[in-house]
């Protein structure tokens, strides 16, 4: 039974093939062979040259393992929904809003 590849929306795939071309670039810039990436990152040659395409049936750890072997590039994975304003914004509505205000305890002179 072949592979089914995962069905992702254009805009999603056009991220994936910007990122493989970054990867494929950051590799180039180092003059490093798809040889050596691949055993550092202990993945095949076709798992190198797919990541690079931006194929979506490459799984994210082997997206992660190639960009350490490029030298510590997986870092930038933390960055990925980091600043989700999105998200803070739908939580901040949800927060209780405090009907009265606290009683003060009255001060003794």
């Amino acid at each position: 039974m072949p592979k089914r590849e995962p069905r992702l929306m254009r805009s999603s795939m056009e991220y994936l093939a910007q990122m493989g071309h970054q990867i494929k670039l950051a590799r180039l810039r180092r003059k490093l062979p798809v040889e050596l990436v691949a055993e550092r990152a202990r993945v095949s040659r076709t798992t190198i040259w797919n990541i690079e395409k931006g194929s979506p049936s490459v799984s994210i750890g082997a997206y992660a393992a190639v960009m350490h072997a490029l030298g510590g590039m997986d870092k930038d994975l933390l960055l990925v929904c980091r600043d989700d304003v999105v998200g803070r914004t739908m939580q901040d509505l949800e927060l209780p809003v405090r009907q009265r205000a606290p009683k003060r305890k009255e001060e003794i002179w």
